[in-house]
């Protein structure tokens, strides 16, 4: 690590609070890692964020600069989000596999975040990420579904949108299929979870 201070942004969508096995992967994390050389910054969404709707979308669409105050302020809480990221140097996760996929607030983060010329842009070559330099590390937990799987949904969806953004050094550490291999899965996880904490501290 240099000896510069990292942001680290930390982002829970579990709605086992508590008792969530992913944030308990993140809690590890960051006791490992410990308070010398990183300021914080916590996003709690597992009780949802507010939709896109149909101003937001108008809002989004219309340049910067033709923008009435009604649509700055519907884009308001979309600017913050981001700003959350493009200040992060460091961005955890906790992502449990709900029905296969992602929890829904996952999803609705995502729309707040992707938006063309913030933080993708199009170009005559694709679409560019905006959001570059940065590591993600992705702590997941499923019941069932194994991670890397065709039944995954989850971790390839969320590998795709965050690299779509710019977000493309991604270090995904799973505790999968707890209800058949809960004791070896967790114990797997929290070593993996030591190691990368030791790595940036």
């Amino acid at each position: 690590m240099t000896d510069t201070i990292q942001n680290i942004l930390r982002i829970e969508t579990s709605l086992q609070g508590e008792n969530s096995t992913t944030k308990a992967l993140s809690n590890l994390f960051f006791e490992e890692l410990g308070n010398s050389g990183f300021t914080i910054n916590q996003r709690d969404i597992s009780k949802g964020l507010p939709l896109i709707d149909t101003d937001w979308v108008g809002a989004n669409f219309t340049p910067e600069e033709d923008r009435s105050d009604a649509q700055k302020s519907a884009l308001a809480f979309s600017d913050t989000l981001i700003a959350e990221l493009e200040e992060a140097d460091i961005i955890t996760i906790g992502l449990p596999i709900y029905n296969f996929g992602a929890p829904a607030s996952f999803k609705t983060w995502i729309d707040l975040i992707a938006r063309a010329r913030k933080t993708f842009r199009y170009t005559e070559n694709g679409p560019v990420g905006l959001l570059t330099g940065k590591k993600v590390y992705i702590f997941v937990a499923s019941g069932g579904t194994q991670v890397g799987s065709d039944i995954d949904f989850a971790t390839t969806y969320a590998k795709h949108v965050l690299g779509f953004v710019g977000l493309n050094d991604v270090t995904i550490i799973a505790a999968d299929q707890m209800a058949t291999n809960g004791e070896e899965s967790l114990n797997k996880a929290r070593g993996k979870t030591i190691e990368a904490a030791n790595a940036l501290s």
